[in-house]
């Protein structure tokens, strides 16, 4: 019996060879980038979330555990609406006290004149005096150019000065309660004037044909 002798073909196999490390580097190349995309993709991803963090305020114990970046959302929500709500209510605070620094208030029967003071401060849009034992506004009062709410019920006063009419701007008048006997003609003057209260003033029974 003779012996069989098997022949391969070893540019063949190497051709088969060749091509699958071929494959294998392709895929592995392919793999490579796509780690690649993945891990710059998340970096972004995170230096955007510390930024965003940054912006708010937000302290690096928070959004920093071992060393990694927790990219949770939650905290954006959780710390992003408190310093919101901290401006919505600070706001409201800062608005009045601004709008306090034009508003003069004085009250009590201790009062019986204005004080001194008063006349150094004709940036004054308003005036709340009540319950006090003044009975004269004095003629000062047409420096205050851009008054626009007199308040002085429940006082004293028995009559307004004619220089009320230099008030130019003026919308509330009200010296309800006092006693007043007339309203000078000058009150036509004013003529942005949108509410007159004159009540609880008994000895006034007509008022002037200008106003």
């Amino acid at each position: 019996m003779g012996h069989q002798v098997i022949i391969f073909d070893f540019s063949l196999i190497r051709g088969l060879w060749e091509t699958r490390v071929k494959k294998n580097k392709e895929r592995q190349r392919k793999e490579k980038e796509r780690l690649e995309r993945s891990s710059l993709e998340k970096i972004k991803q995170e230096w955007n979330f510390i930024l965003e963090c940054r912006k708010k305020g937000i302290p690096q114990s928070k959004y920093l555990k071992n060393g990694f970046v927790d990219t949770d959302k939650r905290i954006l929500d959780t710390y992003g609406k408190a310093p919101q709500l901290q401006k919505k209510r600070a706001l409201p605070d800062e608005a009045n006290k601004e709008r306090n620094k034009f508003i003069f208030h004085l009250s009590g029967e201790q009062w019986m004149e204005f004080p001194d003071s008063l006349k150094e401060q004709i940036y004054l849009k308003e005036w709340h005096v009540y319950n006090t034992l003044i009975q004269t506004i004095p003629a000062y009062i047409a420096l205050f150019k851009d008054l626009r709410v007199l308040e002085l019920s429940k006082n004293q006063i028995n009559h307004l000065p004619v220089e009320i009419g230099c008030l130019k701007n003026l919308r509330v008048l009200n010296v309800s309660f006092n006693h007043l006997k007339s309203v000078p003609p000058e009150l036509g003057d004013c003529e942005n004037l949108e509410k007159l209260d004159l009540s609880g003033n008994m000895e006034i029974t007509e008022l002037p044909f200008e106003v």
